[in-house]
């Protein structure tokens, strides 16, 4: 019997030594949920609009650069990019699966730039067991190749300078100055990210290369360009209010809100509720896109990297307006010189006005990916289902970006110029990266 035993033993030892490893096969879903994991986490840890970009970017690129090393159609950013370098160039004799490496790069830059790593463990941990299982060879050898770029395009990142902004000084509020800019009700937070035009941008020459016009001078005579346009602002917004939930103005403003942190108060107690960024919006809105095309995984890699670069950059060129033209916001002027009981129908975010931060970034953003998918390329967009708000349809990304960038208006926080101006700012940030940035060849 314990010959029997020990033959046995010998038997599954030869096999397993035997056992033919398979290729590990990495799937665009396998993106997709890393992406929406990292979405979810950052809502979790509320993110502001502008750092939220930047969490989107630097792993997209990682991605993309492993990929642009073995994909024929795909050329890389360094050079294209500012100050970036060639990542290390893959050993072809080792195994590498550059699909492997480029998602455990995405991921290992993913969980640095959030709060709640121990959050993200639990994917990444249960994704590393599945593929070691597979094929520890590959794994091994991929991982380490991945992690060795994700330290490359950190040490690029880290010289951003968004740790430097990280103790600059808190913005001031000028109250002596009634075109400038007031915390606003109910939590009258400070202005948020004031120096986010020192960011280092990814494709403008500087954050300041797409200046806009100035807003319509500040005055609060009813003949004034300015007055009319905050007149507008009531007006409509009291008129698609007393329509209530049937207005399909409310319900623009509602679905494209993408405010990450929404202040309630409730007697002595103040809460908020969490929502996606503007910039997350889009990224599902890639994600949409990806899906409905079928494509592959270098091909989803390549449509969120050219999409959180049109965004990173959008918020870069909007913040430099923002705090420089420093403009107060409607529902001040409203409620001080019009009606003190009014409210908008989104909460004010804080920081100033001008330019529409949704405006700029949607522009940027669907003007990216028409340029990847086509211009009349209709999608049903479901992103906020999980905030309660039914899917809406277009026929194109620049009829979202349109709709996204008036519904600031309905929602009763941005004037018409911040608008109309915010998004043909962005639309020429997204031009300059598809003539500027060459990425895919065929």
């Amino acid at each position: 019997m314990k010959r029997y035993i020990t033959l046995l033993m010998i038997s599954l030892f030869l096999v397993s030594c035997t056992k033919k490893e398979e290729p590990i096969q990495i799937s665009p879903d396998e993106l997709h949920n890393s992406i929406d994991h990292v979405i979810e986490i950052m809502i979790h840890d509320i993110f502001s609009p502008p750092v939220a970009s930047r969490i989107f970017a630097y792993p997209n690129i990682a991605a993309y650069e492993i990929i642009a090393q073995t994909n024929p159609d795909y050329q890389s950013l360094a050079g294209q990019l500012t100050d970036l370098k060639p990542i290390p160039e893959i050993d072809t004799i080792s195994g590498i699966n550059p699909q492997l490496s480029a998602l455990i790069a995405h991921m290992n830059i993913s969980r640095q730039l959030i709060f709640s790593e121990d959050k993200f463990d639990v994917l990444q941990d249960s994704l590393f067991n599945k593929w070691r299982k597979i094929n520890e060879t590959e794994f091994e050898v991929s991982k380490t190749y991945g992690l060795k770029v994700a330290e490359h395009i950190k040490e690029w990142m880290s010289k951003d300078n968004y740790s430097q902004t990280r103790t600059m000084p808190k913005f001031t509020v000028d109250t002596d100055d009634a075109s400038r800019w007031q915390p606003t009700p109910p939590a009258y937070m400070d202005g948020i990210e004031p120096h986010w035009s020192k960011i280092r941008p990814f494709v403008l020459d500087s954050a300041a290369q797409f200046k806009p016009v100035p807003p319509p001078v500040f005055s609060m005579e009813k003949d004034s360009d300015f007055y009319k346009e905050l007149l507008e602002v009531y007006e409509v917004s009291n008129k698609i209010t007393a329509e209530g939930d049937e207005s399909d103005e409310v319900a623009m403003a509602k679905f494209w809100d993408c405010n990450p942190y929404v202040s309630v108060t409730r007697g002595h107690l103040m809460f908020a509720t969490k929502k996606i960024t503007p910039g997350a919006h889009w990224i599902g809105i890639t994600k949409i896109a990806c899906k409905k095309t079928d494509s592959d995984f270098d091909d989803t890699v390549f449509a969120y990297t050219k999409t959180s670069l049109a965004i990173a950059d959008g918020f870069i060129s909007c913040w430099d307006e923002k705090y420089r033209s420093n403009l107060i916001r409607p529902e001040t002027l409203i409620n001080q010189h019009i009606d003190e009981n009014w409210k908008p129908i989104l909460q004010t975010p804080p920081f100033p006005e001008y330019t529409s931060g949704h405006s700029v970034v949607s522009g940027a953003a669907a003007t990216a990916l028409t340029n990847i998918f086509g211009e009349n390329f209709n999608f049903a967009d479901d992103t906020e289902i999980p905030y309660g708000l039914p899917i809406r349809n277009f026929n194109s990304f620049n009829e979202a970006a349109d709709e996204a960038a008036m519904s600031r208006m309905y929602g009763g926080i941005h004037y018409r110029a911040a608008i109309e101006v915010g998004v043909s700012q962005g639309r020429n940030i997204g031009a300059l990266l598809n003539s500027k940035i060459k990425m895919k060849i065929n």
